[in-house]
């Protein structure tokens, strides 16, 4: 074995808390990957988060770039021009700059710091996602405005306008009394879920608030674990990719708060009369007669197709989202908050952050603009909120339901004026207060609401218990009960005169305990009669109006992005069990209609035996693009990227299919989480696949089993349990690492994800992998009890305390050991660590930017059968480490006796310093800087 360049023993406990400094930020991660960031003010810390996020999430936020901008189709295709003409003609981008210079300078301020953060890091993020290289795409900048841009853009559709739409072919085609006939929120059912429990109800007798936001489910996800520390705050929660601090879910140490869509309506559809003038512009007609509206014309590029050119026109009232020829059909305008006020509520952003009590919640949320949301809070002095925040005009309620004339001044909005939003506290009788979209709290500010049946069940649950636990949440979030079915069963009991085989499907589906189990055949049964009967409502002469050849879903009158909203069949399916219920069909044609489905589905089950609802019942997430990369958290097996689930989306595990189209489902939980007001450290929280969206990476779906399992990852909030990371630029991609296998079994070293690889000419690949001190012990325990490593003070080891050792180097942030493989094989142990949070930092003066190594080679071939072994290894070594600008300085302290180290030492180029002396040894410090090696 070689001579060590540094004797210090590695077991020497140094401070515990610091973590690695870059651009004026520490990252550290927990085991599940999630960044835990800590700056030194709050700018400081919205760049880092902004930094971060584009590390993890790099091709996320191009395309919410893009997507803001209306360009996707310049890299995706003429399959995103619906959607880019759409925000071009919203004009999302020139809102978000009109909302952007309203903002509170001190706010405007931090949202920049976030946006220049995301410049800095999407270089590096780019780099290590494959999806960039896929479609020859190059990051582009983030202004100011942009992540306002990228809210704009993810909630413009979520108040669900185009619902409208439908709502006035339902009138035209059945009758101005059928209007709200299929009431749902379309064009999937609502499923947010959330819960606040009083001290009266929970084990610790202090607040819990849990649940889990139901949207479309995207990959990468839409949500996004992190936690933000600085001086003034140390927050975690569930941050929207692309925008800075934490809006919706989070948990200050002192105070938590969770949202739900409150299904107000809040944009409204004009019909407008446009017409050309004779110079080319358009004027509209409004309520004081004809005038000039603005008009200009943008061109959208399309990969592998001709360009595109929309006209961009907006009226008093709003941007026109439809039509707009004028003279050529119907044009219709948007009128929504932010646009007409030039606010969406970032100020209140900054605010949440720093809120101790629900008070300062409550304060906070009163200038939130978009989306209006329902809103839980609770603080560890007991006291909790429940609320309804968000922006809704004061207009006539005629203007909620439908299309209204742009020129009648009686459906213009009240300037200035708002509805008054409730506010109630959150501990009744009960201890209990529940949020799902029902038509509740929100009550006076919609039209259409989710149906009550989870509330309702969530209530029963948390009724049945006054000793709540954070880990006994998942049998909330998890619970499968489908309420809705019992209509549809209610007529299967009385349909009259079934077959052998219908009669057997009914006794078994009365038998059956309405739970949407993943294991359960039952559940694909009710799935399967319940798809047919949304099929025979379809075919009814009564509903022909909207289901014929000219149902709305193939009308041209409207941009194919609205047509889900539109769709008859998944109008009936979600809202069968009213249509069930109402009198559009005799009762008699009702029971004679269920009986044919029922004779139908029991022939087919004789013929082909039914699945289990997991089977059938699958994820199917929104990508930009398809995977390309292996993924390490799964493997290759399809079903665990695509997991089969339980529920339905009557269920509280509100899993979205659509009835009477596909059994698959793009709808549930984004997010699941549990703060625990007693102790922050006992929250819980998960999320569909992982804090990372690069492909191939450890963490891009690791929590995919815990998701479809319900179980939930401990949020960790001790410093010293994390893992520090250097935010640095990596010369190998992720998609080139090899797969990992299961994080609970051992892994070779070869196997393991590289944090640095650098081919050195003439010596081979040299590859630095972190240390596992269980599977590393024999071989570390071999390597450190040789007697030519006597200088590293381990020589009378057992393996046993060699592993406690590494054991405990790993649960330092400011202390990391990694094995250097050259060309796979274990060739060194190289370890660093910050001399402010070690005991050499108390013999030297420390500068800014020193960063300390310890390098022991192991026997391998010899340094004599390769020339310069050693200083090859060393070139790798030093190149990792100022790979990150932050390091300034490497400081080494080899024993003093170990001439043949500091010879090398300064062979490589390091200048000896004075002698220092440390309990266990005479050491000489060494220093090599940046600008000895042409790096400053």
């Amino acid at each position: 074995m070689t001579a060590d360049v540094d004797s210090e023993r590695p077991g020497a406990r140094p401070d515990r808390g610091a973590g690695e400094v870059s651009g004026n930020y520490e990252l550290f991660r927990d085991d599940w990957g999630i960044p835990h960031l800590r700056a030194a003010d709050a700018l400081a810390l919205a760049r880092a988060q902004g930094h971060a996020t584009a590390l993890d999430r790099a091709w996320q936020l191009e395309t919410e770039r893009h997507r803001v901008l209306g360009t996707s189709a310049s890299h995706l295709g003429a399959e995103a021009v619906d959607w880019d003409r759409f925000v071009r003609r919203a004009r999302i981008a020139d809102t978000a700059r009109r909302c952007f210079d309203r903002l509170a300078p001190e706010t405007a301020a931090w949202v920049t710091a976030y946006a220049d953060g995301v410049n800095e890091g999407l270089a590096e993020g780019a780099e290590r996602a494959p999806e960039f290289a896929a479609v020859g795409l190059a990051p582009g900048r983030w202004e100011p405005w942009t992540p306002l841009g990228v809210w704009l853009s993810t909630h413009i559709l979520f108040a669900g306008f185009p619902t409208k739409l439908w709502r006035e072919e339902v009138a035209r085609r059945l009758g101005e009394d059928r209007m709200t006939l299929f009431a749902t929120d379309g064009p999937g059912t609502a499923g947010s879920n959330g819960w606040l429990l009083t001290g009266a109800r929970t084990a610790t007798g202090a607040p819990l608030l849990a649940g889990d936001p139901h949207r479309f489910i995207e990959d990468p996800g839409v949500y996004q674990q992190i936690r933000l520390a600085c001086p003034e705050f140390d927050v975690v929660g569930l941050a929207v990719p692309g925008i800075p601090g934490i809006a919706h879910f989070g948990h200050t140490g002192h105070v938590a708060w969770a949202i739900t869509n409150a299904m107000a309506d809040y944009q409204d559809l004009y019909r407008e009369r446009l017409r050309r003038t004779p110079d080319g512009g358009v004027e509209a007609l409004g309520p004081g007669g004809w005038y000039r509206a603005h008009a200009h014309t943008e061109t959208i590029e399309v990969a592998g197709a001709a360009p595109e050119q929309v006209e961009v026109i907006e009226t008093d009232r709003g941007p026109v989202i439809i039509g707009g020829d004028p003279g050529a059909g119907e044009t219709i305008s948007l009128r929504y908050p932010p646009r007409v006020t030039g606010e969406l509520g970032f100020d209140v952003l900054p605010a949440l952050l720093r809120a101790r009590t629900v008070a300062d919640v409550d304060t906070a949320l009163d200038r939130w603009v978009e989306p209006v949301n329902v809103v839980l809070a609770a603080d560890t002095a007991g006291s909790t909120l429940h609320r309804v925040a968000g922006h809704v005009p004061v207009r006539p309620h005629a203007n909620r339901l439908r299309v209204v004339p742009a020129e009648d001044p009686a459906y213009a909005w009240r300037d200035g004026e708002t509805v008054p939003l409730p506010r109630t506290e959150a501990d009744g009788p009960a201890g209990i207060a529940v949020m799902a979209n029902e038509c509740g709290l929100a009550a006076p500010l919609g039209v259409e609401f989710a149906p009550p049946h989870r509330a309702r069940r969530i209530r029963e649950l948390l009724g049945a218990d006054t000793d709540w636990t954070p880990d006994a949440q998942a049998a909330v979030h998890t619970d499968t009960l489908l309420a809705s079915a019992r209509q549809l069963l209610s007529l299967l009991a009385w349909a009259p005169a079934l077959g052998p085989a219908a009669e057997r499907l009914r006794d078994r589906l009365l038998r059956w305990d309405r739970h949407m189990d993943a294991d359960s055949t039952d559940a694909t049964l009710y799935a399967r009669l319940r798809t047919d009967v949304v099929h025979r409502l379809a075919a009814h002469p009564a509903l022909k109006g909207v289901t014929g050849a000219d149902d709305p879903w193939r009308s041209a009158a409207y941009p194919a992005l609205f047509r889900p909203w539109l769709a008859a069949v998944p109008r009936i399916g979600y809202a069968l069990e009213s249509l069930l219920t109402v009198g559009l069909l005799p009762y008699e044609d009702r029971l004679a209609l269920v009986a044919a489905s029922a004779e139908t589905v029991a022939a087919a089950a004789d013929e082909t035996p039914p699945a289990p609802w997991g089977e059938l019942h699958r994820l199917s997430p929104w990508q930009a693009l398809p995977d390309r990369t292996p993924d390490a958290s799964v493997g290759s097996d399809a079903q665990a990227i695509r997991p089969g689930v339980a529920g339905d989306h009557d269920c509280v595990l509100s899993t979205s299919s659509v009835p009477g189209v596909t059994d698959l489902f793009a709808r549930g939980p984004a997010a699941r989480y549990v703060w625990d007001l007693a102790r922050r450290e006992d929250s819980r929280w998960a999320v569909p696949f992982g804090a990372s969206g690069v492909p191939g990476s450890a963490h891009h779906r690791d929590q995919t089993p815990l998701w479809v399992r319900g179980t939930l990852a401990p949020v960790v909030t001790d410093w010293n349990l994390l893992h520090r990371t250097t935010p640095h630029r990596t010369t190998h991609r992720p998609e080139e690492t090899p797969a990992m296998t299961a994080a609970t079994e051992p892994v070779a070293p070869a196997l393991r994800p590289a944090v640095h690889e650098q081919k050195v000419e003439g010596f081979g690949t040299v590859r630095l992998v972190p240390v596992d001190p269980a599977a590393d012990a024999e071989l570390l325990h071999g390597w450190v009890t040789e007697e030519r490593a006597r200088f590293w003070g381990m020589a009378d080891h057992t393996r046993e305390q060699v592993r406690e050792i590494y054991e405990f180097v790993d649960s330092l942030p400011t202390h990391h050991a990694y094995l250097a493989l050259r060309d796979g094989v274990p060739a060194a142990l190289f370890q660093t660590y910050e001399p402010d949070a070690d005991p050499v930092g108390e013999c030297y003066d420390v500068r800014p930017g020193d960063f300390g190594i310890h390098l022991l080679i192991a026997p391998a071939e010899g340094e004599g059968a390769v020339k310069g072994y050693t200083e090859a290894l060393l070139t790798a070594f030093i190149a990792y480490v100022f790979s990150d600008p932050a390091h300034l300085r490497v400081v080494v302290e080899p024993d003093a006796r170990n001439e043949k180290a500091l010879a090398r030492m300064v062979r490589v180029g390091f200048e000896l310093g004075p002698e220092i002396k440390k309990p266990e040894k005479t050491a000489r410090l060494a220093f090599l800087t940046r600008a000895a090696l042409g790096l400053a």
